[in-house]
């Protein structure tokens, strides 16, 4: 059985950031929009005879044309049923362009070399936002950030997306603002209103709550120049402990000094036994493998010195025991469960 001891120790300290790297101004966001079209041009890898909606959608576009065809004498496979979606920035004016995002929803083989038609692209309220129509590409990266070569009936329409209603944000004649910490934490958010009142040298921030920072605005300054200010000002952030885990590629996010408590677990052939740094010693012959970890004669002993136990050690040396992606996901979740590791663990 295979088993390493692992000493303990906790390293935290405080970052020096910028206001606006870990808060937003509430009220400026983006909005999504949606619609559904049709992309024309496809050579034979369009929808098939399958897909209803596509031929009801041909022939209700002929009709707007005054060609009155029925959807069952229709047999081209050049034309693909699409969502489009996009995301308007804030402050977006009439006019401006924008890139959207087109996604089979019929048996298209590809939308390779299509053109979207136009389409109206309304939000949750119903009403059109936007106007969407060009040549679609799939040589880039959709929204989902996947390569377009695996997903060839998804792709992208470079700026073919043009504003045609403004979504009205007033902040120039504002007297107040509220900022909204990206992650809930109190410690925090007081040290965004202590770093406001000390720039400005005045009680002009308070912490309403976890999240949440209530600004009032100086009579001398606009409030576009005093968030412009306020964003920039420097603060002590304290980072949220947290694990993030990819169960599905194998792939395990931490910070380098996430503690972690005394335990013992046991998975498959691997015991792992994490005790207080008093207790801990390393067996005489070990062999140094890097800077933190050594490991034992038998080669199934990982140890590290004192000072240096964290979850990075954990996934480090449970790699070097040569213990794959899914029993390191399985042992990291189990001490979670068992209170050793205080961090948020996030599966995605």
């Amino acid at each position: 059985m295979k088993s390493f001891l692992l000493l303990l120790i906790l390293s935290l300290a405080l970052e020096a950031t910028k206001i606006k790297d870990v808060t937003s101004i509430v009220g400026v966001r983006e909005n999504q929009v949606i619609g559904y079209s049709l992309v024309v041009g496809l050579k034979k890898t369009g929808d098939g005879t399958t897909s209803k909606f596509t031929l009801q959608s041909i022939a209700n576009m002929l009709k707007a044309m005054n060609i009155d065809m029925n959807p069952a004498d229709i047999k081209s496979k050049n034309v693909a049923a699409v969502v489009v979606t996009a995301k308007i920035g804030a402050f977006t004016r009439q006019g401006d362009k924008l890139d959207v995002t087109v996604s089979s929803i019929g048996d298209a083989q590809s939308l390779q070399g299509g053109t979207l038609l136009m389409t109206p692209l309304k939000g949750v309220d119903g009403k059109i936002y936007a106007l969407a129509q060009g040549p679609v590409s799939i040589g880039g990266k959709n929204e989902r950030g996947a390569g377009a070569e695996s997903h060839p009936t998804a792709g992208l329409v470079y700026g073919g997306g043009m504003i045609e209603r403004e979504i009205d944000v007033d902040i120039a004649h504002q007297q107040y603002a509220t900022l909204s910490l990206k992650e809930s934490n109190f410690e925090n958010a007081v040290a965004v209103q202590k770093a406001i009142n000390a720039s400005y040298n005045s009680q002009i921030a308070v912490a309403l709550d976890s999240r949440t920072i209530k600004l009032q605005r100086p009579t001398n300054q606009s409030m576009v120049e005093f968030l412009s200010k306020v964003e920039n000002i420097n603060m002590d952030y304290t980072p949220e402990s947290k694990i993030v885990i990819n169960e599905r590629t194998g792939t395990i996010i931490a910070g380098v000094d996430i503690e972690v408590k005394p335990v013992v677990i046991t998975q498959g052939d691997i015991t792992i036994k994490i005790k207080p740094s008093a207790q801990a010693e390393s067996p005489a012959g070990a062999v140094k493998l890097d800077n933190d970890l050594v490991i034992g004669l038998n080669q199934n002993e990982v140890y590290t010195k004192t000072g240096t136990t964290t979850v990075a050690n954990i996934v480090r040396s449970l790699q070097k025991l040569g213990a794959t992606p899914k029993a390191i996901i399985s042992i990291l979740e189990a001490m979670k469960s068992a209170g050793s590791i205080s961090a948020e663990l996030e599966v995605i």
